[in-house]
């Protein structure tokens, strides 16, 4: 009788351990031949609470144990998708460890330039093919949210040491020093992350909208598209809307988000203009700059900016300023001069080659007319290449918070720059659709007394709709930083010249906003 149990009770065992490892054709079969094989069946149904388990388990089918099974012959796709994800991050920080340098032998960038290398290069991998205005796919926003999440992981061991106090058990409280996020880390970080989800957002809400939408270049409705932006941004699909343009609450849905867009922009180039301005200026762009100011403007600007009298609008209204390689030029020289200027004034010996032969006070004032021409540079070129001292700051720095903060607020700056770069887009082509309409009920009606009428009521809503529709009056970065131009609210606005109308074509939209500056030097 103990042998017949015992007998069973190995049969039993070896048959959930046959179970488990058999093939799917197997386990159907072997139920019922391992109870007949074995015998005295009937003592191990009957006696024994192993033998009954055994036959319940041989009475069911495969699929009643699947956790006996699953890890092992059907493996779940979370272990590998975190599997995936740790040899990506390691294979992302060994490159940020070796410093860009795969051989290993020590030639390779710092560890800043190499993190703010690695986030342009994310950003341009991630943001390069926003070409339309519309939602990002979900699989991109999933990829952007845990890589950027990865390379800013770093900011959280930059800290340093505060004050602090501690009460002990018996009451008495001490002052000690205890670590805390850098203060620029702990302050800016958060607020990126914040415009960063609402750019997302932004995207997020044109889900659905079928007012306007996008068709192929090399369609036959694409070819006939009469967007005259089209032909500076030849890349990009052509948006149509419908013939009598698009509906109020479409237009205002647009115009709100363009307003959000632009305070996001607002703020992401205020942080990286402060950041740029707290990095030190590298030796090496120090030697390469003239001895004096006169030499790094040239004579006629210099003489410009030397006047007792200078007016800044004028002095740009008498530039060529047609293209943007000009328009950089002159960014560069005016920085430059700045540099000089400043160091001259650190710079008490006068036998020295930065020795200053212009009083202190003219030299303030020079420095000041320089830095007014680069704001409205700035007001009037949003998208504006770095320039040399910023492409040198950026390459020099050995700030590791500091490369972080630049780089996410400048691919930030680069990306609401896009989107509302494509809302103009928009409201362009919507502006155009009304005016044909406009233009086609003036034509199918005769009468002069209908004339007059549109004319007047054109004439008396153009410089709003001009200036709600045409992209030429959006908004510029003066806007965006919130200066007031006190001279120009207290006097006529001169009349704009060619040259100084903003070029939409720009660096961010070719994607050379999000290149290392490496890359671009």
């Amino acid at each position: 009788m103990v042998a017949a149990l015992e007998r069973g009770l190995s049969a039993s065992k070896s048959f959930n351990f046959k179970r488990m490892f058999d093939s799917s054709s197997t386990k159907q079969q072997q139920p019922q031949t391992i109870v007949v094989e074995n015998g005295d069946s009937h003592l191990v149904e009957s006696n024994t609470p192993e033998s009954q388990n055994s036959d319940y388990l041989a009475d069911s089918p495969v699929e009643s144990t699947p956790p006996m099974i699953s890890p092992l012959n059907r493996p779940g796709k979370r272990p590998d998708r975190q599997q995936a994800d740790t040899e990506m991050m390691k294979d992302r920080f060994a490159k940020l460890l070796l410093g860009e340098d795969m051989s290993g032998g020590g030639k390779g960038v710092s560890s800043a330039l190499a993190l703010s290398n690695a986030i342009t290069n994310l950003a341009a991998s991630i943001f390069g093919e926003q070409t339309k205005l519309q939602p990002m796919p979900q699989d991109r926003q999933a990829r952007w949210k845990k890589e950027i999440d990865w390379l800013l992981s770093v900011t959280d061991h930059i800290v340093e040491f505060v004050p602090s106090q501690q009460t002990s058990k018996d009451g008495v409280c001490t002052e000690i020093m205890v670590t805390r996020q850098r203060g620029d880390l702990l302050m800016n970080i958060p607020a990126l992350r914040k415009l960063d989800a609402m750019l997302i957002d932004t995207l997020d809400n044109f889900r659905g909208h079928t007012e306007f939408y996008y068709v192929s270049r090399d369609s036959e409705e694409g070819k006939q598209a009469s967007n005259a932006r089209s032909n500076d941004k030849w890349w990009l699909p052509p948006v149509k809307v419908p013939p009598g343009g698009l509906s109020e609450p479409a237009r205002r849905m647009l115009y709100f988000q363009k307003d959000s867009v632009t305070q996001v922009q607002k703020a992401a180039m205020a942080i990286n203009a402060q950041v740029l301005s707290e990095m030190a200026i590298p030796e090496s762009y120090i030697d390469s700059l003239p001895k004096n100011g006169r030499a790094s403007l040239g004579d006629s600007i210099y003489k410009s900016i030397t006047e007792e009298w200078f007016d800044p609008e004028q002095f740009l209204s008498m530039l060529d300023m047609s293209t943007e390689h000009k328009v950089l030029d002159l960014k560069n020289k005016i920085e430059a001069s700045v540099v000089i200027w400043k160091r001259k004034l650190h710079v008490k010996d006068s036998k020295s080659s930065w020795g200053s032969a212009v009083s202190l006070e003219k030299r303030e004032l020079f420095e000041e007319r320089a830095e007014t021409i680069l704001v409205l540079l700035k007001q009037k070129f949003p998208g504006l290449p770095q320039s040399s001292l910023d492409i040198s700051k950026i390459q020099f720095n050995k700030d590791v918070g500091q490369a972080v903060l630049e780089s996410y607020s400048r691919i930030l700056e680069s990306l609401a720059y896009t989107v509302m770069s494509r809302i103009e887009d928009v409201l362009y082509t919507d502006s155009l659709a009304l005016k044909q309409t406009l233009l086609a009920e003036e034509t199918s009606d005769g009468g002069r007394t209908t004339e007059t009428d549109s004319e007047s009521a054109g004439s008396s809503n153009s410089g709003e709709e001009t200036e709600k529709l045409d992209p030429r009056y959006s908004k510029t970065l003066l806007d965006f930083m919130g200066w007031s131009d006190n001279s120009s609210k207290s006097s006529e606005k001169p009349t704009k010249s060619p040259g100084l109308t903003p070029k939409k074509f720009s660096y961010l939209e070719n994607l050379n906003g999000f290149r290392s500056p490496k890359a671009r030097h």
